[in-house]
C-alpha cells in the first residue's frame, strides 16, 4: 500500500536520492555532492517560511514519489493557487498508481488552503507526463506562455 504524506525534516535523506534520480531523468550529468543537496532541500522545505512544500509517496520505507509545490497569488480574482513544480515517481514505480495518488493529495491540499486552481507545466517533449495527465483528465491549456530567466542573464537584470 502507498502512503502519501507531508515530507517531514526526517525524510530528507531519502529526497536527496529521489531528487537525484529525477536530476538524471532530466539528463543532469552532474549533481551537488550529498551534503550540499540535503542542506538545500532542508533551506527550501523547513527554513521559516518554507519556500516550497513536498508531498511523498512511500512504499513501506522506500520512496517512490514526490510532488513539490507552491502557493501563487493572485489567482482568479484575489484567490491563490497551488503551483506543482514537480511530479516525480521513481521508475521502479511507475504505471503503479502513484502519480495519481500524487495529484490526488494536491488537490486535497489545494482545497484545504483554499486555492481556485492547480497550475503546472511540462516540457514540451515529455509525452509520457503529458499522457498521464491526460489519462487523470486534465488537457492541456494552451493560453500561456512560459518564460524563464536564469544563467548569466539573471545578475545582469538585477543589475541594471
Amino acid at each position: 500500500m502507498t502512503l502519501v504524506a507531508a515530507a517531514e525534516p526526517a525524510d530528507v535523506d531519502a529526497l536527496a536520492a529521489l531528487l537525484q534520480e529525477l536530476d538524471t531523468f532530466y539528463g543532469e550529468t552532474e549533481v551537488e555532492p550529498r551534503d550540499v543537496r540535503i542542506r538545500q532541500i532542508n533551506e527550501a522545505l523547513f527554513d521559516n517560511p518554507p519556500v516550497a512544500y513536498a508531498v511523498l509517496a512511500w512504499e513501506a520505507e522506500a520512496l517512490v514519489g514526490l510532488a513539490t509545490y507552491s502557493f501563487l497569488w493572485p489567482a482568479v480574482g484575489l484567490t491563490r493557487s497551488l503551483y506543482l513544480k514537480e511530479l516525480y515517481v521513481a521508475k521502479a514505480a511507475r504505471g503503479q498508481g502513484v502519480g495519481k495518488l500524487l495529484m490526488d493529495r494536491l488537490a486535497e491540499v489545494a482545497v484545504a488552503n483554499s486555492c481556485s486552481r492547480i497550475e503546472w507545466t511540462t516540457d514540451r517533449d515529455n509525452a509520457q507526463a503529458q499522457r498521464f495527465y491526460e489519462s487523470i483528465g486534465v488537457a492541456q491549456n494552451g493560453n500561456k506562455i512560459f518564460y524563464r530567466l536564469e544563467g548569466h542573464l539573471l545578475p545582469a537584470s538585477a543589475a541594471k
